[in-house]
């Protein structure tokens, strides 16, 4: 099957940091867009961040600018979101995604595949 697994969810303290993870079942996940969505008022899912296939791309929603990053390991399929500063409006469940048609951008409907998720809860 190809699917992503989400992990490193967790509670925290406002002010914390959590490391999300998220595992690829396939090596042809190497070559696509990966991003990071959270569910929104009105919407489904909300963009939070996505990184390009060789890393040389990175884009982010404003609310997170400056204290939450994405990377990814492409030998173990794997896409991070390093998560700082973290504050009671960042809880939500975090769902990794796959865009398997080589773009860039925050519309749901770019990305193929999604994991299940992993709830972050951050505590005042």
């Amino acid at each position: 099957q190809r699917q992503l697994v989400e992990s490193g969810g967790g509670e925290v303290q406002a002010g914390g940091s959590l490391r999300l993870s998220c595992t690829a079942s396939e090596h042809t996940f190497t070559w696509y867009t990966m991003g990071w969505f959270r569910p929104a008022p009105g919407k489904e899912r909300e963009f939070v961040a996505a990184i390009n296939w060789s890393s040389t791309t990175t884009d982010y929603a404003d609310s997170v600018k400056g204290r939450f990053a994405i990377s990814r390991d492409n030998v173990k399929n794997t896409v991070f979101l390093q998560m700082d500063r973290l504050n009671p409006e960042d809880t939500a469940v975090y769902y990794c995604a796959a865009d398997s048609g080589g773009g860039m951008g925050a519309a749901l409907n770019l990305y193929d595949y999604w994991g299940q998720g992993t709830q972050v809860t951050v505590s005042s």
